[in-house]
């Protein structure tokens, strides 16, 4: 028998009834055992291999983004009955506005369509309580593809046990840029003036040790001030008895002890108010974190696990600011619409392997560093 014999005989046996309800109750049996280990709380796919795909199997290439989407649908079931909580999908890039017009339109089409599906009550977003969030640049979306999705978004708002994140249209440069120039934005507002209290706690305590530092000040003023009306009585009786001899000494006197800042031709150097500084943020204190508030995926777990498919290895401008020492990525040789569980299990077992051996090389590091206490 022919290999393309043995291809259609297996195939028409995975499709049969009986086979479909094995393979269900498998893969329910393989979830439910990645649930006993950790999960990854999030993960990012790079969907690629699609138009490879098309042209592999003599398809049109728009078939080809149709049948991504529906190993999308697979891979999103199997995340979250596993727990996942965020997934994030690469589902157009803003460099693919490069490519030729009918294939930009007819992916803008497809996902129109696509998301009013996925956000369709009672389908797959609902069952798991997901909601859809757009990461990207809204302006360069048509004003009907960008109404379908303000309508998904719409829908899956309620829901709030797991999200996923559409990257459409979206580069991590961008995001990036976007994160810094919300950052300058922030920084350059000056703070809201402070309500006064004038019977606050903090306020009365302030006025009582002014007074209290003016009572103590006025002290030493009013020793000097008898000093001085002494002293000068005696200078008068000085100068009386010396005014046959010694000229009047008024002119000199009032040259020597005048004020050179009174002079308007010789003012004071100009010191900027503290307080007008004072009033902005400082820069010093701007940090990752403060950069992570402002990129799209803010308030989302870390990156633990990104995946990209079609045997390409590099990240092509997506999560390059979320993809941290912590994550793992994983390259896979398969093509996205082959992509299912029997391609991620593996992936996923890998990850909790590594998880695992990570916990116990803490757990031991831990364990020497409170030895080390001890000894001391």
């Amino acid at each position: 028998m022919s290999s393309a014999h043995l291809t259609q005989v297996r195939k028409w046996f995975f499709q049969s009834p009986p086979a479909e309800w094995v393979m269900k109750q498998l893969r329910e049996l393989l979830i439910g055992a990645l649930r006993l280990g950790p999960v990854p709380q999030h993960v990012a796919f790079v969907m690629d291999g699609n138009r490879r795909y098309a042209r592999n199997h003599q398809i049109e290439t728009v078939e080809g983004h149709n049948l991504g989407f529906e190993a999308l649908a697979r891979t999103l079931e199997v995340c979250y009955k596993s727990g996942v909580k965020v997934v994030t999908i690469y589902a157009f890039s803003i460099e693919n506005f490069k490519r030729s017009r009918y294939e930009v339109d007819a992916l803008m089409d497809m996902a129109k369509v696509k998301l009013s599906q996925l956000a369709q009550h009672g389908d797959l977003l609902d069952r798991y309580g997901a909601s859809i969030r757009i990461l990207g640049q809204r302006e360069l979306v048509k004003p009907d593809v960008l109404e379908a999705i303000d309508r998904a978004v719409a829908l899956t708002s309620g829901n709030d046990r797991a999200i996923l994140n559409v990257c459409f249209p979206y580069t991590s440069r961008d995001e990036i840029t976007t994160a810094i120039r919300g950052t300058v934005a922030d920084y350059s507002r000056p703070f809201k003036p402070a309500l006064k209290r004038p019977f606050s706690e903090t306020h009365i305590t302030r006025n009582i040790r002014s007074r209290q530092l003016s009572i103590v000040s006025e002290e030493p003023l009013a020793l000097r001030s008898t000093s001085d009306t002494a002293s000068s009585v005696d200078a008068d009786a000085d100068d009386s008895a010396s005014s046959s001899t010694t000229p009047n000494p008024s002119s000199s006197t009032s040259v020597t002890n005048k004020n050179p800042f009174e002079d308007s031709s010789n003012p004071p150097d100009y010191e900027p108010s503290k307080s007008a500084v004072s009033n902005y943020p400082d820069p010093e204190t701007i940090t990752s974190s403060t950069l992570s508030n402002h990129m799209f995926t803010a308030g989302t777990p870390p990156l633990d696990l990104l995946v990209r498919t079609s045997g390409v290895e590099r990240l092509s401008d997506f999560m390059l600011w979320q993809c941290h020492q912590d994550t793992s990525i994983v390259f896979l040789e398969c093509l996205w619409p082959e992509f299912d569980l029997w391609q991620f299990l593996p992936v996923l077992v890998e990850w909790q392997w590594q998880r695992k051996k990570a916990h116990e090389r803490d757990a031991i590091s831990g364990k020497a560093q409170k030895r080390g206490v001890k000894l001391q």
